[in-house]
């Protein structure tokens, strides 16, 4: 296990720390059968998918954290945006002999699944609140700006870890997204909020990522998909998974009430059973 773990992490027992070029990834290898790969968000790590993992009974779940966020050390900070995140996904997959059949991705996760399943063979992708709408007005050209400015300039990312790396504002973040956490789940997230290094791979994430892209592929994006939306969501309404089945070709879109945008860490069961059902069907 990777000894920069805290000793109560998630899954801290099943953890590796792996070197593929060009990062040093850790990832948690859980259970036995058919491979899902799982990938969380931006600003979280592995850790999101721990109530996810042991409710998808009978599947091995590969949980990475992404280049610079978690626990995973980026070795190129140039390398945080979709193509070649998916890229340094793939080359980690094959250096390890692992053939993930579905790949399930939550937010900005979702993209990097679409992405990868055009590099190598899925039976799914499996989107959880999926970031693939831009930001709206000027959000939409001012928040990666600012997050390119904020990624390249010294002592950001420590000073952004110090001032929000406090309890208070790490439970009104996650209060934000329309999902109540316990007081385990703030604990993990302020965790990680304290790592100046996972801030500075999350605002480098934000800089280099260009879901315009992805989605004026769309129509290449052939795997099929499910893109599983909550009514309660904050932060990625539902009417931006609705819009992206529209533009997708084997895409369905599954709305489930009552649950926010972490709807895999407030409801675990319930996202379980939509997919295995999906994926049943």
């Amino acid at each position: 296990m990777p000894n920069t773990l805290p000793p109560d992490w998630p899954h801290r027992s099943e953890a590796r720390q792996i070197r593929a070029r060009p990062h040093d990834w850790c990832v948690i290898d859980h259970g036995a059968g058919p491979q899902v790969l799982l990938l969380h968000g931006a600003g979280a790590s592995g850790h999101s998918f721990r109530h996810l993992i042991p409710a998808l009974s009978g599947w091995r779940s590969i949980v990475p954290d992404l280049p610079g966020q978690g626990f995973t050390r980026a070795g190129s900070r140039t390398r945080f945006g979709i193509e070649p995140m998916a890229e340094d996904l793939a080359t980690l997959l094959a250096q390890e002999g692992w053939t993930p059949e579905v790949v399930i991705g939550h937010s900005a996760g979702a993209a990097l699944a679409l992405q990868l399943s055009t590099l190598i063979p899925l039976r799914a992708v499996v989107g959880i609140n999926a970031a693939l709408g831009q930001f709206e007005g000027a959000a939409g050209f001012l928040f990666p700006l600012l997050a390119r400015a904020l990624s390249i300039t010294p002592f950001v990312p420590s000073v952004i870890s110090r001032l929000w790396g406090t309890p208070s504002k790490v439970r009104s973040l996650l209060d934000n997204t329309g999902s109540p956490m316990d007081a385990a789940g703030v604990a993990q997230y302020l965790t990680l909020v304290r790592k100046a290094a996972h801030v500075d791979g999350t605002l480098g994430m934000m800089a280099q990522w260009r879901i315009d892209r992805l989605m004026a592929r769309a129509t290449q994006l052939t795997a099929r998909t499910l893109l599983l939306a909550t009514a309660g969501d904050r932060i990625v309404p539902p009417r931006i998974s609705r819009q992206a089945g529209e533009m997708l070709p084997r895409a369905d879109y599954l709305e489930l009430p009552g649950l926010g945008h972490l709807a895999h860490e407030e409801d675990a069961g319930a996202i379980a059973g939509a997919i295995t059902g999906w994926l049943a069907r």
